[in-house]
């Protein structure tokens, strides 16, 4: 469920996906059509700021689109001066984002015996939260480009 627009969604160009918290966020960055990830980060929070800042400083990025959980208020406000923030609903996006991240990342191993449900991704997946609140904006997965790390 996409939360009313604070402002409008440009209808082209790069857009940055925050799944914002307190310690570390998502961080996600489209290409400029909209179908593949260049990037997918999980990093703290002044650092993603600091991201999100040098990519809106060289034009990388036309909107924010930023999960409405922990501390979205903040970023919101922080950054809806410097562009165009839609806020997305996050209610349910971790279950799903674990689920996403055995797609994106097939398990190996003795890890593929495992019931889907039961498996931990071996790593924090915010930046996969951050993109399926993308995906469910754009309403199509994005690939990962070989470079996004």
């Amino acid at each position: 469920m996409i939360h009313p627009v604070t402002q409008t969604l440009p209808s082209h160009g790069a857009l940055a996906g925050l799944d914002p918290g307190r310690s570390k966020c998502g961080l996600v960055r489209t290409d400029v059509d909209r179908q593949q990830l260049l990037d997918a980060l999980v990093i703290a929070p002044e650092q993603a700021w600091g991201r999100l800042e040098g990519w809106l400083l060289r034009g990388e990025v036309v909107a924010v689109i930023l999960g409405n959980g922990t501390g979205s208020d903040g970023w919101r406000r922080r950054l809806e001066p410097l562009v165009p923030v839609l806020l997305v609903e996050e209610h349910g996006s971790t279950l799903a984002a674990r689920q996403r991240f055995w797609e994106l990342h097939p398990a190996r191993g003795w890890h593929r015996l495992l019931p889907r449900g039961l498996r931990q991704p071996p790593r924090d997946w915010d930046d996969v939260v951050a993109q399926l609140l993308l995906e469910r904006l754009l309403g199509h997965p994005l690939a990962t480009a070989p470079e996004a790390h």
